[in-house]
């Protein structure tokens, strides 16, 4: 028998008249006032909707059955990709169902590791994350970052190896930056923004990032300050040091754009002088390793699918080409035991090429089917890496490779409660509305038909150079079990094809990302894989923006739309915390041209009353400091009060959570427990339980 959905009573939102003007074009935002997070007024509609969502979700009668047999699904272990550091190895490890990853170490792989770090240990409910860690070249010191509740603001401490004790240094406010030890690991690198005001610590702006070197045993407020540009308030700075030790290489970045500057600092000089090494932001550049003053970057410049190049930092500048741009698009580059390892994509799926520090193929990386790579990282001296190796029905496995042999062998295979050999994914190709060829995995259980009567949910991102690459899920390994598809579009704005094909997804192209994945979804109903109404997209930050600006320019095409933490108002994303940085992607309402764009597409302000739209279960977080909830809260306001149709529109709202990252494994299962059953109710799906 197919599930059903309950009816629904929302509680009521007040509407106010708010009217702003862009470049003559008055537009209304009566829901002005859920922007203030902290207010009595939106604390109380935050609950009121929590109350409505919750009660609707617990009379869903496979809730219960589903999130047990996710449980089960999720509860094996997994490992992190090993690295080495003053003869002893670093990685990470989850027995199954801990709410954050353990770091462990050990003198040899093998042997009984020994517990560094449990990040489970730092609170009661596993809301607090490792975020980040980097370790001293002789593996005396961890320094490593957390994060609570999600947000982007993360903490530094210092932890001995040895004794696993704390040492009494802190470091705050910090903000979208690792930490890079000095040579001598007498201290690392980092970068920081001033503290901010305490009322607005999550949703204020951030500007003028400035990179520190914090040295051991100090307190924080000497930290002394390596650069800053006053005249340069949306600039950030990420610094690392070089294998090698001499030069620490600072990357300056602007926002999301991926055009980036190089300056560089020798530290063997006693000088503060800072040189500007690539100062024109005409391209995107990644620092990979040097010799000496040659340094190595992976690039676009002149190659929108990459390339590898040298610069010589005594000579005037010139790249020199090392590897040169193919037809596929590389996306990093490592350099380990005197080789290069390439890693690029080829229609999404990951290659990885072995070449000599002089350019010259050596050999390519066999691995087993259609998937995503991630690793190859090490030492110059190294003769061994590690990378592991996922798909959609493959869980992360890792592999060692021996560099004298170029042989790969399973180091950790998880055992995971389900049979992937009943699985398939097949990788098809349509065209968009302006015939562009886009690609998109669709995997499925073997031997279903087609006969247009499968739940489908159809995810995409499509922004920010982001690539989705196959990748292992046991929520989505249970939506498969139900009798589900699961479709991956790759769509312009990503980074699947370089860096034309990001271009070809911002700004005033973004419409061909909607229209993409619009094209997506209706090749899926033309080749029988669904129908409408049984349909389902989904996608979360940009992905979120995604699903509303389809949901609100195709709602008959799709029975049930999950968007998360997107940006929904794209008027006045600026106005918060890093939002201003995704202006080189979007555009902005302050350009009229821009504003044009932005207006014709944004979610929040093209939903019409009287419309019937698909069932909607809107999801965010409270301690969201990326895209602040009131993106959603505003979004399922307005679309509460214009939908004719008989699908509900919920917002679950996440207490103790932000964006995504970090978030514990409980809470993980019980939200993906909530949205398929949310599914089942609302695409009338019969299931076995």
């Amino acid at each position: 028998m197919a599930a059903s959905a309950p009816s629904v009573n929302y509680p009521p939102t007040e509407r106010v008249d708010q009217f702003d003007d862009y470049h003559g074009t008055r537009v209304a935002d009566p829901y002005r006032w859920l922007e203030d997070s902290n207010s009595p007024k939106t604390r109380a509609w935050v609950e009121a909707q929590n109350k409505v969502t919750f009660a609707y979700l617990e009379g869903l009668p496979y809730r219960k059955p589903l999130k047990e047999r996710l449980t089960k699904i999720w509860n094996y272990e997994k490992y992190g990709i090993p690295n080495r550091e003053g003869g002893r190895f670093f990685f990470t490890r989850n027995s199954g169902l801990q709410n954050q990853s353990v770091l462990y170490t050990a003198a040899k792989l093998g042997e009984t590791p020994r517990v560094l770090l449990d990040p489970n240990a730092l609170s009661k409910d596993g809301t607090v994350a490792l975020t980040g860690i980097d370790i001293t070249d002789d593996g005396r010191y961890l320094a490593y970052g957390t994060a609570a509740s999600g947000s982007d603001w993360q903490q530094w401490r210092v932890r001995e190896v040895a004794t696993g004790r704390d040492l009494p240094d802190v470091i705050r406010w910090v903000k979208f930056s690792e930490a890079s030890w000095s040579k001598d690991g007498k201290g690392f690198f980092y970068s920081r923004y001033d503290e901010p005001n305490a009322a607005g610590q999550f949703k204020d702006v951030n500007y003028f990032q400035k990179l520190y070197f914090h040295r051991l045993g100090t307190p924080q407020d000497q930290d002394v300050l390596v650069y800053e540009r006053k005249d340069q308030k949306e600039w950030g700075f990420g610094g690392e040091v070089s294998e090698d030790g001499r030069y620490l290489v600072i990357n300056v970045s602007q926002g999301t754009d991926p055009k980036n500057r190089i300056f560089y600092k020798d530290l063997q000089n006693n000088s503060d002088r800072v040189m500007e090494l690539l100062p024109g932001a005409d391209a995107a550049y990644t620092f990979i390793g040097n010799d000496g003053p040659r340094f190595w970057f992976v690039t676009d410049k002149e190659a929108p699918r990459g390339r590898l190049v040298l610069i010589d930092t005594t000579r005037p500048l010139q790249l020199q080409e090392v590897v040169a741009q193919t037809d596929a698009t590389l996306q990093s580059a490592d350099i380990v035991g005197e080789r290069l390892f390439l890693r690029y994509l080829k229609d999404a799926r990951s290659q990885v090429k072995v070449f000599d520090l002089k350019g010259k193929f050596l050999s390519e990386v066999a691995f087993p089917g259609l998937g995503t790579v991630t690793g190859f990282s090490g030492k110059r001296t190294d003769s061994e890496t590690f990378y592991a190796f996922t798909s959609f029905t493959t869980p992360t496995t890792i592999y060692r490779y021996d560099l004298p042999t170029a042989k790969s062998t399973v180091l950790f295979q998880p055992q995971v409660d389900f049979d992937p050999g009943e699985y398939t994914t097949e990788q098809v190709f349509f065209h968009s509305k302006d015939a562009t060829r886009v690609p998109m995995f669709i995997t499925y259980k073997k031997g279903t038909p087609r006969n247009a009567r499968h739940p489908t949910y159809l995810y995409g991102y499509g922004g920010f150079n982001v690539s989705l690459t196959p990748t292992f899920s046991p929520a989505n390994l249970l939506w498969l079990e139900m009798g589900g598809l699961y479709a991956v579009a790759n769509l312009r704005g990503g980074g699947e094809y370089g860096e034309d094909w990001h271009q070809a997804g911002t700004k005033l192209n973004k419409q061909n990302v909607f229209d993409d994945f619009i094209a997506a979804a209706e090749y899926l109903i033309a080749h029988k894989y669904t129908a409408s109404e049984k349909l389902a997209i989904g996608g979360g930050s940009n992905g979120g923006l995604l699903v509303g600006a389809a949901m609100t320019q195709r709602p008959e095409l799709f029975a049930a739309a999950l968007p998360a933490v997107g940006v929904m108002d794209m008027l006045r994303f600026t106005k918060f915390t890093i939002g201003w940085a995704w202006v080189s992607d979007y555009g902005s309402a302050e350009e009229r041209e821009q504003f044009q764009a932005l207006y014709a597409y944004s979610p929040l302000h093209n939903l019409k009353a009287g419309r019937r739209y698909p069932a909607t279960l809107v999801t965010t977080a409270q301690s969201d400091d990326r895209v602040v909830p009131a993106h959603s809260y505003k979004f399922t306001a307005a679309l509460q009060a214009a939908q004719a149709g008989e699908g509900p529109v919920l917002i679950r709202i996440e207490t103790k959570a932000g964006h995504g990252a970090g978030k514990p494994t409980a809470k993980l299962i019980e939200e993906a427990a909530d949205r398929w059953a949310f599914l089942v109710a609302n695409l009338r799906m019969q299931l076995k339980f």
